[in-house]
């Protein structure tokens, strides 16, 4: 299913996205690597073992960015103007290599945009879940979406 209209969601409206993604050593060194994020963590596989988490924990700004990606086919493929904003984002749970992660939705509001009669803002709050049925990160997502076409 492709993204939707504004105009064709109601406040509520709840999406299990179909695509699961596990996560690879791979992903996380790369990520962290382009991001110029040296955070042992996510890097050194002896820091990581002494700390409280026994092992590499995966970069948040990447459990974050799948999330968002994840969203996007059954959300604002082929519909969005912009992303507005992105709130509430929190992480309650550690994700660590090896986890496969889904992602949910659900419409929290809509409202029609004053500058722009052919669209209207959206806000999703979206979640991350682990294989355990843990979210690991949540927020909530403001897009700026085209009307249906008359």
């Amino acid at each position: 299913m492709p993204g939707k209209y504004f105009d064709e969601w109601q406040v509520g409206d709840r999406i299990e996205h179909p695509i699961r993604r596990t996560v690879t050593e791979t992903d996380n060194l790369l990520f962290s690597t382009m991001t110029h994020n040296p955070q042992p963590l996510h890097l050194d596989a002896e820091a990581a073992k002494a700390s409280e988490f026994g092992q590499i924990l995966v970069n948040g700004t990447f459990s974050f960015a799948l999330m968002v990606g994840l969203t996007v086919g059954e959300t604002t493929l082929g519909t969005l103007v912009a992303n507005l904003g992105y709130d509430a984002v929190v992480m309650p749970k550690p994700v660590f290599i090896g986890d496969t992660l889904r992602a949910t939705s659900e419409v929290a509001a809509l409202k029609d945009s004053k500058s722009r009669p052919n669209a209207g803002i959206i806000t999703f709050r979206h979640e991350l879940i682990n294989q355990r049925g843990e979210v690991v990160c949540r927020c909530q997502r403001s897009a700026l979406l085209l009307r249906k076409p008359a």
